[in-house]
């Protein structure tokens, strides 16, 4: 009988995506429960389907008042430790340095902790974990977990990764998780205007707030996934990924599409989607840089400054040599 363990990523979709690795590693020797936000239960089928899912939304991953603590569900927090008293979990796994992660697995009576501590949360993990360089991906911590688990996870640009279906269709994906890392959207129009003139087909997608701007702009077939089971079929139809930092290019890098992927605010080496062929353009240089999702200034000039000239070469190269033309273009 397969040792139980639960891993926890409580964040967002992008986050989730790097830790797919570990999940489906560890899903061959341990009985894998995976604590996860409830589109982890789209995520599951693609890929890793023999995984148990428990949807649980975290009060400090909301991007406003998380630190409001009267404003958190206490008793649903505190429910979760006993939903999870017939588990019996042996192992259980954080790969981030924060002491709420690690105060879930001690509530939920997992008998070996393994996180990286922070803040004194030391004596809530039986397995403190050493931290990877700095520079590292974010991939390197749950490396870090596996060898701690016996686990052994190949390099980030070694990972085994499927292929395109179809490798005539460029995916352009306007959209993010906070307006911080969206490159202006005319820009994104600029690059479309350029790859149909060149012949390839191409499929925008964006966000719902996006949307009437795209059908303003002329983009009727632009598709806006209203779940992440949609996103995977859109994203099924695409030879290339070119977006943000944000959770499609992740997931669109894992189901085998090469991504190119505009920053901002956040260190590249850092969040690069997992694919070997994945490629980027780095945001501006600022004095604050990273600073996640809080900008000091007024505009994001690391993003907003990135111009459609100095993307445009690195793009036409990029769907060139991963893409094909095709006569007809999708609008």
């Amino acid at each position: 009988m397969k040792p139980k363990l639960l891993i926890v990523e409580l964040w967002g979709l992008g986050d989730l995506i790097i830790a797919t690795p570990i999940i489906r590693a560890a899903a061959e020797r341990y009985d894998v429960t995976l604590l996860a936000k409830p589109f982890a239960l789209d995520l599951r089928p693609r890929l890793w389907p023999g995984v148990n899912v428990v949807p649980f939304v975290a009060p400090w991953t909301a991007f406003k008042g998380k630190y409001r603590l009267w404003q958190w569900h206490w008793p649903q927090i505190l429910r979760l430790g006993r939903e999870f008293e017939t588990g019996h979990f042996e192992w259980g796994l954080s790969a981030r340095w924060d002491p709420r992660d690690h105060l879930i697995l001690k509530l939920i009576g997992v008998k070996n902790r393994l996180g990286f501590p922070r803040a004194g949360s030391t004596i809530l993990l039986s397995h403190p974990l050493a931290k990877p360089d700095p520079e590292a991906h974010r991939y390197e911590y749950w490396r870090t977990g596996a060898r701690a688990l016996g686990l052994d996870l190949p390099q980030r640009e070694k990972i085994p990764i499927s292929t395109p279906r179809n490798p005539q269709t460029v995916l352009i994906h306007s959209g993010a998780g906070q307006t911080i890392r969206v490159w202006p959207l005319v820009n994104y129009r600029g690059l479309a205007a350029r790859l149909r003139e060149q012949g390839f087909a191409v499929q925008i997608a964006c966000d719902p707030e996006q949307r009437d701007w795209w059908l303003r702009s002329g983009e009727s077939g632009v598709a806006t996934p209203p779940n992440v089971a949609d996103l995977i079929a859109l994203t099924d139809h695409a030879g290339v990924f070119i977006g943000n930092d944000s959770g499609p290019g992740h997931l669109a890098a894992f189901c085998g599409v090469p991504t190119f992927t505009i920053f901002g605010p956040q260190v590249a080496e850092w969040f690069v989607p997992l694919h070997p062929w994945a490629e980027w353009m780095d945001g501006k240089v600022c004095p604050y840089m990273p600073c996640s999702d809080y900008c000091r200034y007024p505009v994001p000039f690391c993003i907003r400054n990135i111009t459609e000239m100095e993307v445009w070469p690195r793009v036409e190269k990029f769907v060139h040599t991963h893409c094909k033309t095709e006569a007809v273009n999708v609008r």
